[in-house]
C-alpha cells in the first residue's frame, strides 16, 4: 500500500481551494433546497445528490486521465506546461470574475435579480430528471468545468501513484459535495422544522449569488495565477 508522502499533501493543499469552489455552487444549493420541498422532495433530493456526486467522480477520472495522457507528471514532477496552463487559468478565472462585477451592478440598477426557469417546474421533477440537472450544473457550469480541469492536472502532476490520487481526488469529491449533502442532511435529520433553515440559505443565496461569485472568482483566479508564478 501506498503511504503518505510530501507530494500527496502538496497535491491536497492545492486542491481544497478549487474543491470548496466547487462546492459554493449557488445554483445547486437553490435547487435541491426546492426540491426538498416537492411532494417527491426527498427522492429527489437523494437523486440529485447522486448526479451531483457521480458526475464530479467521472469528471476526476476523465480529466485525471487526459492529464496523465498529456505527460502532466515528468519523473514524479510536474510537466513544464502545468505552470503556463494555470497561468491562462488564472487569467481565465479573472475574466469571469469582471464578468460578474459587471452583472452585479447591472442588477444594482435595476433592483431585479433573474432565477433559471425550470426552478419553477421543479415540482414536475422525478429522480432521473433531477440526476440529470444535477450532472448538467456541474459540467455546463465554467466555474466547476475550470476547477475540476486545474483540479484533476493538480492531482495527477503532483502526486505519484494510483493510491495516493484515489485519495486525493476522494478528498476533493467529499469538499465539492458539501452543497448538495448539508442541505439534504439538514433536511432529514431536522424534517419539517428544517424548513425555515433552508428557505433562509435559499433567500440568502438568491440575494448575494452574483457577489459571492465574484469575489470567488477573483480569489480563484490570483490563487490559479499564484501556483503557476510559483511552478515556473
Amino acid at each position: 500500500m501506498e503511504g503518505w508522502c510530501p507530494e500527496l499533501g502538496s497535491a491536497i493543499g492545492q486542491i481544497l481551494g478549487h474543491a470548496t469552489a466547487v462546492a459554493i455552487s449557488p445554483i445547486p444549493l437553490i435547487a435541491i433546497v426546492l426540491m426538498l420541498t416537492t411532494p417527491r422532495g426527498r427522492a429527489n433530493g437523494l437523486a440529485f445528490a447522486a448526479g451531483w456526486i457521480l458526475t464530479i467522480v467521472a469528471a476526476l477520472v476523465v480529466l485525471g486521465t487526459v492529464s496523465g495522457v498529456l505527460g502532466a507528471n515528468r519523473s514524479g514532477h510536474p510537466a513544464s506546461w502545468v505552470p503556463w496552463f494555470k497561468l491562462v487559468f488564472g487569467l481565465l478565472i479573472l475574466a469571469m470574475a469582471t464578468a460578474q462585477f459587471v452583472k452585479l451592478r447591472r442588477q444594482v440598477e435595476t433592483g431585479s435579480v433573474e432565477q433559471p426557469g425550470w426552478m419553477n417546474k421543479l415540482d414536475e421533477f422525478t429522480p432521473i430528471k433531477s440526476a440529470t440537472l444535477a450532472a448538467t450544473l456541474v459540467v455546463a457550469n465554467p466555474k466547476n468545468l475550470t476547477q475540476l480541469i486545474v483540479g484533476a492536472l493538480t492531482i495527477t502532476s503532483l502526486t505519484p501513484g494510483s493510491g495516493n490520487r484515489a485519495l486525493a481526488a476522494l478528498v476533493f469529491v467529499v469538499l465539492a459535495a458539501l452543497c448538495v449533502v448539508v442541505p439534504l442532511l439538514v433536511h432529514t435529520i431536522g424534517g419539517d422544522r428544517a424548513a425555515a433553515t433552508l428557505a433562509t440559505w435559499k433567500e440568502w443565496t438568491v440575494r448575494n449569488n452574483t457577489l459571492v461569485m465574484g469575489i470567488l472568482f477573483l480569489v480563484l483566479g490570483m490563487k490559479s495565477l499564484g501556483d503557476g508564478i510559483a511552478g515556473l
